[in-house]
């Protein structure tokens, strides 16, 4: 059986046929993992990355007919998946502090806490370094180190231009290198 594109699946799930639902099934285990840890790295704890993938899911559903195709999928995917994980994280600052370095404290909390986190001693280190960026520098460093995304893919997701993500990749770089310097000696 021949394996169908992305492209083919979206047409499939748009035309409404009675194998809509495969072709929505194939697409979700297509980029299920993938989303998970894409949307995980942003808001680190793992309920919140399955209530928000949840819902990245739900609206991709709700909204595929809207998809023009001038865009990869996942490309799109990941923007829904970024722009709900960011929103997962102002609802929780609100929730849990107003000020951001207690919210940080806290997520470096969760990450320690958590039983699916499954680095060593220096992966906690990089991932508490990371957690101390701002969000648009933690989101751009986990697309290009994590996700190994091109630029011109991470500037559809981010609604950006490259140069820019190119600078805060950069200044992202020099700020973990400093802070892992720091904990490191």
């Amino acid at each position: 059986m021949e394996k169908k594109t992305d492209e083919q699946l979206i047409h499939i799930i748009n035309k409404q046929s009675r194998k809509s639902e495969l072709a929505f099934a194939e697409l979700m285990n297509r980029y299920s993992e993938r989303l998970y840890w894409h949307v995980r790295k942003i808001v680190i704890n793992h309920d919140s990355a399955d209530d928000v993938s949840q819902n990245v899911w739900l609206k991709v559903f709700q909204n595929l007919s809207s998809f023009r195709n001038d865009s990869k999928f996942y490309t799109w995917l990941y923007r829904i998946g970024t722009n709900e994980a960011l929103s997962h994280i102002q609802k929780e600052k609100r929730n849990v502090a107003e000020d951001y370095e207690v919210y940080e404290n806290y997520l470096a909390n969760t990450l320690e806490s958590d039983d699916w986190f499954q680095g060593d001693e220096i992966q906690k280190k990089l991932q508490e370094a990371i957690l101390k960026l701002p969000e648009k520098q933690r989101v751009v460093f986990n697309l290009k180190y994590f996700e190994e995304m091109k630029y011109q893919d991470m500037a559809e997701v981010l609604d950006t231009s490259v140069g820019a993500l190119k600078a805060s990749y950069h200044h992202a770089v020099k700020k973990i290198e400093e802070l892992l310097k720091v904990e490191l000696i």
